[in-house]
């Protein structure tokens, strides 16, 4: 039984799923997302937040533990420069995990992993729905408007045909 045990294994050795979870976090900051299992992502959420955490402190130390989670200088200069430029006001909370449809070939659960402040479709689509709420109207209310356009329309045509007709009768 796994009772009070907390690490998820996901099927490997402890020094492959170290391996893994490394290079998952070395391209989820490069990239800012990457999709891979549900199972992944959960556990990826764990090793990568609190490297995200310690980038805010930018001292020699941090940066040397954090180097020693990674392994990548390229990736720890980007993680404390960018990355924890934008995360600075955030007490928490660096990734979200957006499900997927499952698989095709072993139908396994996928996941996509993204960094929260690097997210600006997410952003684009909340503010694209308030606007079209603003912007929309019902249909009851158009239809009388666009009978009465009509009809102005249309009067105004006849009174300005009448005028003619009656000068070309008096020549």
């Amino acid at each position: 039984m796994r009772h009070g045990k907390k690490v998820n294994h996901l099927g490997r050795t402890d020094s492959h799923r170290k391996a893994m979870l490394a290079n998952m976090a070395t391209s989820l900051i490069k990239h800012k997302r990457i999709s891979t299992t549900l199972a992944k992502a959960k556990a990826l959420r764990t090793y990568v937040e609190p490297l995200i955490t310690k980038s805010k402190n930018d001292t020699t130390h941090s940066r040397r533990t954090v180097f020693s989670y990674l392994q990548d200088k390229e990736v720890v200069t980007i993680l404390f420069r960018e990355v924890a430029e934008k995360v600075a006001n955030r007490p928490g909370g660096y990734t979200r995990i957006i499900k997927l449809n499952n698989r095709q070939g072993d139908n396994a659960e996928m996941a996509l992993i993204e960094l929260v402040d690097y997210n600006e479709v997410y952003g684009k689509d909340v503010e694209a729905k308030e606007e079209k709420k603003t912007t929309r109207r019902g249909r009851s209310k158009a239809a009388p408007k666009a009978a009465e356009a009509k009809a102005d329309t249309t009067e105004e045509v006849a009174t300005e045909e009448a005028p003619a007709k009656e000068e070309q009768k008096g020549e």
